[in-house]
């Protein structure tokens, strides 16, 4: 990949950690959609083959951690509404690299 477009990723991914930080505080309209797009373009664009298990798992730790900690701790409402919009940000991008995974183990058997 060109550095222009892991550059593209990198920034799409710290765009969506700010607006998924201050959209609580400040009304963001369609944040959750901004978000879906800005984790399809990192998934597409940012994460590498040889980072793919990494980020596969880092993934799956942020879900369980957020997804428990909204579920089961009496948490603020800033707090829970920053952690679901990170989980929004970060689910698209593993999706898009599972997808690409699969195809690749598929390619390759």
């Amino acid at each position: 990949m060109n550095s222009n477009s892991l550059q593209t990723g990198y920034w799409a991914f710290c765009a969506g950690l700010i607006i998924s930080v201050i959209s609580p505080f400040i009304a963001i309209p369609y944040t959750g959609i901004i978000l879906f797009i800005l984790g399809l373009i990192v998934g597409f664009v940012n994460i590498k083959g040889s980072e793919t298990n990494t980020f596969l798992l880092a993934v799956i730790a942020l879900m369980v951690i957020g997804v428990g900690g909204i579920q089961l701790f009496a948490l603020t409402t800033p707090v829970v509404a920053i952690l679901t919009n990170v989980i929004a940000l970060v689910s698209p991008a593993a999706l898009v690299v599972a997808v690409k995974t699969i195809l690749t183990v598929g390619k390759t058997s």
